[in-house]
């Protein structure tokens, strides 16, 4: 069975590109032999990610970044069993929604900014699903 967890935190240091490389690597390296697709967005110290999955290795996965040292405030903000991925064609894809049009991110919030905590989840995964659409995604794995 095939699931989808959407998840915020927050990161414990300020993210420099090499610590985001660094997780981005670490999760290309780990997630294919779990099964697990997904979409990492991050800014400042925010992070937003999706795992898609086997529903045990995405309950896994997800109490291994619970425990991690380098996040904190770690919220589920949606879960569900799906019947097919949305983020199937990347073993961990990345956005970096500091380059993304402010029009776009007051299209689901109040501010122009990424703030998971305070949008219904159902309006974070629409503003991933417009970040792909407009191919704002960098990294792709090859």
């Amino acid at each position: 069975m095939l699931v989808r967890c959407l998840y915020a935190s927050r990161a414990t240091v300020p993210l420099d590109p090499e610590r985001v490389e660094a997780i981005i690597e670490q999760s290309r390296r780990n997630n294919p032999a779990r099964g697990i697709t997904g979409l990492l967005c991050f800014l400042d110290d925010v992070f937003v990610q999706v795992l898609e999955g086997g529903r045990d290795a995405v309950c896994e996965l997800l109490g291994i970044i619970m425990r991690d040292e380098r996040h904190h405030s770690v919220r589920i903000l949606s879960y569900e069993e799906v019947v097919e991925r949305r983020f199937g064609s990347w073993n961990m894809g990345q956005v970096n929604i500091a380059k993304v049009n402010t029009a776009l991110l007051l299209k689901y919030s109040e501010k122009a900014e990424l703030d998971p905590f305070t949008l219904p989840g159902h309006a974070t995964m629409a503003l991933l699903d417009e970040l792909v659409a407009t191919a704002s995604i960098v990294n792709r794995p090859g």
